[in-house]
Parts: C-alpha cells; structure tokens; sequence
C-alpha cells in the first residue's frame, strides 16, 4: 500500500498545484468524452479527476487468481451441463433451460465475462460473475486513452511510469476465434451487435465505439434490435443486411421478458445458422445460485488443487436459500436458523440480477427486518452470500466548482476473453452497497511501474 498511497498523495499534489488547480485543462477532457460516447443517458461516465492506481504486483496476482477462478467456473459449468440435478439447484426457467440446451457449435462455455472484484492489498474477493452481457469494455479503453494523456496524468508521469491497459482488440479477437470454431472456412463474418435501442438512439452506449472499432478493422457490423430481425431462407437478417456472428448484448432474461422461443433468433440459432456470442449456455455461471454449486467442496473435491484453493481465497460463502441442511467451513447447518442467527455477516441477493426484489445486507437491518428478508427469500429464488466489506479510497471530483475529495467505494472489472483477462477498469461509488450512489461512475486503472 506505501507505493499506491505515495502515488495517490504525489498525484494529489500535482492537482492542486499551478497549472492544473482552475481545471481549465478539464473541459476539452470533458468534450471528448461526450464526443466519443463516453456517457450514459446523457451524463459523463467519470466525474473523477484521477484514475485508479494498481501495484504491478497487485495486478498480476489478481490476474492469476482471477484466470484460475474462470477455469474452476468452466469446469463446473461443464458439470452442470452434464447433470440435471446440478441443473435444478439454479433455478432455471423452463425457457433458460432449454436455451442451455442446445450446443452454440463451438467450445468455449463463455468467450467473454466480466468479474466484479473488491481487492485491499494481496486480497481480493468476487463480487459478480458476469458472462451473460458484461460491459465496459469500449468505455474502459476511452477514458484509459483520454486519461493517459490528460495534463496531470503526464505531469505524473515524468517520475512515475505507468501502463494503461486496452481490451477492444482482445474482444474482436475472440469473436473471430469462436466463429473459426463455428464456420471453418476462411469467410469474414458480417457481425450484429445485438442490443435493444435502436440505432439511432436518443442516448449513447458503448456499442458506437465498439461497432466503429470493427468496422475499422474492416468487418461488416451493424447495431441491431430483437425486433429488427427476421430469419428466411436460413439466414438471420436485419433488413438487407445478413448476419454470421451475433455479439450478444442483451441478456437471457431481458430477451425471455420480451419474447418467446419461436424468436428469429432462437430460431437461427437454434439452427445454427448464425454464430451466437456469448452462447445462451452464459446464463447458468450468471446465476447467483451458480456460486452456490462452486462453493460447495463436495462438488469440487476433485477440480485442481490450484482451482480449490483459489475458489476458498476468493469466492465468498454462497447458498441457495431454502428449508435444507448445508455446510458451513464444514459443519452442517440448518439454513434459516444459521441466516437468522448470522445476520451482521449475511447478504441475501436476488439469484438473478433483473429480477424486482432488492438487495439485504444483514448488518445495515435489525433483528425483525432481518427476519423479514429471510422469510422473502425462503418465499423467491435467493441466495446468502457472507459479506465483503467494501474497499475505500479518496477520489477528487468537481460538480460545483471548486475540486472535492470524496471517500468511495471502489469495485474492480476486469474483462475477460476465452478465460484470460485483458483489460479493467475501476467502478466508483459514494453510497452504501446495493443502495443509491449519489456520485458513482468509472474510472480507468493505470499500473505503477517500478518501486517508485
């Protein structure tokens, strides 16, 4: 921590020293985020005034616990494919069930996903998995880019290199892996970003930049809606325009509250006449139930060593909420009992993240609140996690005028392709967790270089 601290506290003083301290140098900062769809619903994506600083060592061991994680996940994925009553402990729809079902035509489970970290010194700890839709990778590399070159950042850097990290390339790059596995021939796809805003949308995503990214690598891509599409004569179109690889956006559950299985795209894919990235397999590991199966030693007792030790380290305690008996660091429990009596290290979390019911962190409730919750969460697919406790750190921001410096949570994103990560960012927020922020956003991570 000396070597962040020190970084944090030289870059402060960089900040408010002459020529940076009247932010004149913020504004065209500003204008190229709105620029480059660095926003979201017309507000900028960060309102911060430095990136997030990891150690190289801090980097490079979360890499390999984080690579390792993914392997463990894959393995059980596999598991679950092959084992219906695995199957049943996620709480799949009828729908999700049968989507997951059928074979995507290529290898890998999840090409990309998304882990959401909290990480204080050597330790870190998964928040989220996320291979359904994760997101952030074109907003990553932007402020990454607009921040390396900021004013302060270069002043920075004259005594303190730093390495900004990039995904967009590594995304495209496994696309185009997947569809090898999927085609075998050597035709460049004609891709289809697929999301649910129109393509003349009021307000930005990231998916302008990342459409314009492949076509500037010279691929044929188009953003496009469920509702654009139609399938006939065994091709996915939208319009005029054919579709052979789908990057999927929308996630299983936005697409099964807006359609059903007699969808053009279930359809195509179905058919395998369209290549579908991530797969609809993506939502059994996006289950918060999933956890559960990871963290339970007597499904993993024979996964690698290297892959046990790291789910231990890093996953916390993760049950479906039911009237059952479970293992607790390896005693039996009776599973309400043990919710009701445990509540200040409990969260109980909605098994899926669009579904209506919130979020209950047992240590922010009292006694019949708790009790509350449990009993929804007997009622709805729940699962408790043990709690981890947020990472903090001082961040200057300007809203009003004048820089501020505000205590925030800090989550790490790390993104990842065919199980390898290759690129962050940092999300930042100001309220409590699962409660309303009312400053949050993202920041890009640099790594300091060197011991000083």
């Amino acid at each position: 921590m000396a070597q962040i601290n020190e970084a944090i506290a030289r870059y402060h003083k960089i900040l408010q020293s002459d020529p940076y301290r009247d932010l004149n140098w913020l504004h065209p900062i500003r204008e190229r985020m709105v620029e480059e769809s660095l926003s979201s619903g017309g507000r900028l994506l960060c309102p911060f005034l430095r990136p997030h600083f990891l150690t190289r060592k801090q980097y490079d061991s979360m890499i390999k616990s984080a690579e390792l994680l993914i392997s463990a996940v894959d393995r059980m994925q596999q598991m679950v494919l092959a084992n219906p009553a695995l199957m049943n402990r996620l709480e799949l729809l009828p729908a999700e069930k049968m989507l997951a079902s059928i074979e995507p035509g290529y290898k890998a489970l999840d090409a990309m996903c998304r882990l959401d970290l909290s990480v204080s010194n050597g330790s870190s700890y998964l928040l989220q998995y996320n291979p359904d839709s994760p997101m952030g990778v074109a907003w990553a590399d932007g402020l990454a880019e607009l921040f390396y070159g900021a004013p302060p950042v270069k002043e920075f850097r004259k005594k303190q290199p730093l390495t900004k990290i990039t995904g967009k390339k590594y995304l495209l790059s496994a696309l185009l892996n997947v569809w090898r596995q999927f085609h075998h021939g050597p035709k460049r796809p004609r891709i289809a970003i697929l999301e649910f805003r129109p393509g003349a949308r009021p307000a930005p995503t990231e998916y302008s930049p990342i459409c314009n990214y492949f076509r500037e690598q010279g691929y044929e891509t188009e953003i496009v809606t469920p509702d654009q599409l139609e399938f006939k004569g065994g091709v996915l179109r939208k319009g005029p325009f054919a579709i052979d690889l789908v990057y999927r956006r929308v996630s299983v559950q936005e697409f099964l509250q807006r359609f059903d299985l007699s969808h053009p795209l279930v359809q195509a894919y179905r058919a395998r006449a369209v290549c579908l990235v991530n797969s609809f397999r993506s939502e059994l590991a996006h289950k918060k139930a999933f956890l559960g199966l990871l963290t339970d030693e007597s499904l993993t007792a024979k996964f690698p060593i290297a892959e046990r030790k790291v789910v231990r380290e890093h996953v916390p305690w993760t049950r479906l909420v039911a009237q059952t008996k479970t293992t607790y660091q390896q005693e039996v429990v009776e599973l309400p009992e043990f919710l009701l009596q445990n509540r200040e290290r409990l969260v109980l979390k909605p098994n899926d993240d669009y579904a209506d019911s919130g979020l209950f962190y047992g240590a922010e409730m009292d006694d019949a609140d708790w009790e509350r919750a449990v009993r929804q969460a007997l009622r709805t697919p729940y699962v408790v996690q043990e709690r981890v406790g947020p990472v903090k750190s001082i961040f200057p921001l300007e809203r009003f005028g004048p820089v501020e410096f505000q205590e925030m949570r800090v989550d790490i994103h790390l993104q990842a392709y065919l199980g390898r990560i290759h690129s962050c960012a940092s999300w930042l927020s100001s309220g409590s967790p699962g409660g309303f922020s009312s400053t949050s956003g993202m920041a890009p991570i640099f790594i300091l270089e060197g011991s000083k």
